[in-house]
């Protein structure tokens, strides 16, 4: 192992990991990384290929290691990380040689513990390379297996298997565990897509046009976020299907609009784009994300066109009087597990009783909110999950409770699935390739 540790890519990925094990945000973890460490743009490559691999495939590599190791529960937990990235190269990645991932596992088992762990990751990763690795069980309840194999939770899997049947939920964990594209949304106040296209191409980028949303467009061979473009606000950085709830709310110039769960503030900055003399209202709990907004709002030029305030979206009234605003987007707070591709620790976070607790906020903000919007004007519901529970289920609880209200058609520019049967537009991870996402829209009829 080289002497500077800050440069070397495996033994970074074992550490970063125990970090994100012990419950720190995986992309964070990654940026502070690069950020600190001295490697060259081959090694942050590989490094990041590590760590979000491992996270997605945890369960799996932890089913290998319990049936390679005698007491798996009695290893350091950074001996268990360690195990996971070389089991993981060997399985995954076929343009990395074993012998590398062997030396390098090998010296960094030394570096970091006693000569019986070398012993034991020396043992482990020949008895792999001699006989292959273990075979994943097919037992009589199915659901076990696609955990394993595809590393998601028994209940998520038992859940979607219920509620979409196995073949597209299979198809889904095939899609969340490859590697998510990098789409950016292009700022139409300061720049045109063709304009934004070429200087990116200029600047080594392949850039395509998004098939999902309007003004977006996906970027490789380098870091979206390097870009100097980025930095002066022309783009910023949002998946495809996050653009598409802002996209269907029609925004006209003047509109007075709520932003009710506003952080991170990727739709809030989306929504002032559209505004010339109408102004969006931003809510969020917590202060230090409404700070994070309005930075990012300055970078993109529309600060002057976004309020902010600390508060809880079930307290809008008192902030708010009734019939003031012309639409209102509910982001609501979620599960997120329509975001496994792009951060896979969040599969392994949540449980059953979460998504019931979540469901339970989304229906009382929307209750909350509802009031404040003017006869005629348009309420967006959305979420990043792809759960009926915090979806499907609270359109008809909102619906039911609001009958002066009424469900409306849910437009998209590039006119996504003409065919569907219901108002509301469900975007699974394996549609497109991008995140997982859920639409729906409401009028006020009186």
């Amino acid at each position: 192992m080289t002497e500077n540790n800050s440069s070397n890519p495996r033994y970074l990925a074992v550490k970063t990991l125990e970090r994100v094990h012990g419950g720190a945000y995986s992309n964070l973890q990654i940026n502070n990384v690069i950020d600190s460490s001295t490697m060259s743009s081959r090694d942050i490559s590989l490094f990041t290929n590590i760590v979000y691999g491992v996270i997605q495939h945890r369960l799996t590599l932890e089913y290998y290691v319990n049936q390679l190791v005698k007491k798996p529960d009695k290893l350091d937990g950074w001996v268990k990380e360690l195990l996971y990235t070389a089991i993981y190269q060997m399985q995954y990645l076929d343009k990395v040689p074993d012998r590398a991932i062997f030396d390098e596992s090998i010296k960094i088992a030394k570096k970091r513990g006693h000569d019986g762990i070398r012993r034991l990751v020396t043992g482990v990763l020949h008895h792999i390379q001699r006989n292959g690795l273990p075979q994943i069980d097919k037992p009589q309840d199915s659901a076990s297996y696609y955990s394993i194999l595809y590393s998601v939770p028994l209940w998520i899997v038992e859940q979607l298997n219920e509620q979409i049947g196995l073949d597209k939920t299979i198809n889904i964990f095939k899609s969340i565990n490859q590697p998510a594209k990098q789409s950016i949304r292009v700022n139409q106040q300061k720049i045109s897509d063709a304009n934004l296209t070429r200087e990116l191409v200029q600047e080594g980028y392949d850039v395509k046009t998004s098939e999902v949303a309007d003004h977006a467009l996906i970027l490789s061979g380098k870091s979206d976020s390097s870009s100097p473009l980025f930095k002066t606000g022309m783009f910023t950085i949002q998946d495809e299907s996050a653009m598409l709830p802002v996209q269907s709310m029609d925004i006209h110039g003047d509109d007075y609009i709520l932003d009710a769960c506003a952080a991170p503030g990727g739709k809030t900055t989306q929504i002032a784009e559209y505004l010339a003399s109408g102004k969006v209202e931003a809510l969020d709990l917590h202060q230090k994300k409404l700070n994070k907004i309005e930075q990012n709002a300055a970078r993109m030029g529309v600060k002057d066109k976004i309020e902010v305030h600390a508060l809880d979206a079930r307290k809008v009234s008192n902030l708010f009087r009734n019939e003031v605003f012309d639409k209102i987007l509910v982001d609501a707070p979620c599960s997120g597990l329509g975001l496994m591709r792009r951060k896979p620790e969040i599969r392994y976070d949540k449980t059953l009783d979460d998504v019931s607790h979540l469901s339970k906020v989304q229906a009382e903000i929307l209750d909350a909110v509802a009031p404040t919007l003017k006869v005629g004007g348009q309420l967006v519901f959305s979420t990043c999950t792809i759960l009926n529970q915090e979806n499907r289920d609270n359109v008809k609880k909102f619906l039911d409770n609001h009958p002066n209200f009424k469900p409306i058609w849910v437009e998209t520019k590039q006119n996504l699935k003409p065919k569907r049967e219901t108002d509301g537009l469900r975007i699974y991870p394996d549609d497109y390739d991008s995140d997982g996402f859920f639409i729906s829209g409401f009028q006020r009829i009186k």
